[in-house]
């Protein structure tokens, strides 16, 4: 997993729902990945801040750090509002889940296709969205 800066949180617009949703990601100008992201308070973990979390576990993309990295991220869908588990097993369960739903949705043409985008190959120091 990794987490964005809480500047770059508080950037996202104010009305966004808290949940979890799927997209495609990037690092650097690497290859794109499905990913799953939840964009919430995470209940379980009774955090104060709003935080942004994306979850690779499906792709085995990244062996290394990635400090430092440019991450790009497209969000195509919303899967499910953002809940509070019983039990870290419960919690599992339902990432699993998550990340079952993605790959399927990410793997209709109309998803597929923002993977090929442009957005995630800009040229050398080109920034967008100030990020």
């Amino acid at each position: 997993t990794a987490n964005f800066s809480e500047q770059v949180v508080e950037s996202f617009p104010s009305d966004i729902p808290t949940g979890i949703y799927y997209g495609w990601a990037c690092v650097g100008n690497g290859d794109v990945h499905k990913m799953v992201l939840s964009i919430g308070w995470n209940p379980f973990y009774k955090n104060i801040k709003k935080s942004v979390v994306r979850i690779f576990a499906f792709c085995g993309i990244f062996n290394e750090d990635f400090y430092g990295e440019t991450l790009s991220i497209v969000i195509t869908g919303y899967i499910r509002p953002e809940k509070n588990f019983d039990s870290l097993d419960a919690l599992i369960s339902a990432i699993q889940e998550d990340i079952e739903e993605a790959k399927r949705q990410l793997d209709l043409p109309e998803h597929l296709k923002l993977k090929e985008d442009n957005f995630f190959h800009l040229p050398e120091g080109k920034v967008v969205n100030n990020h």
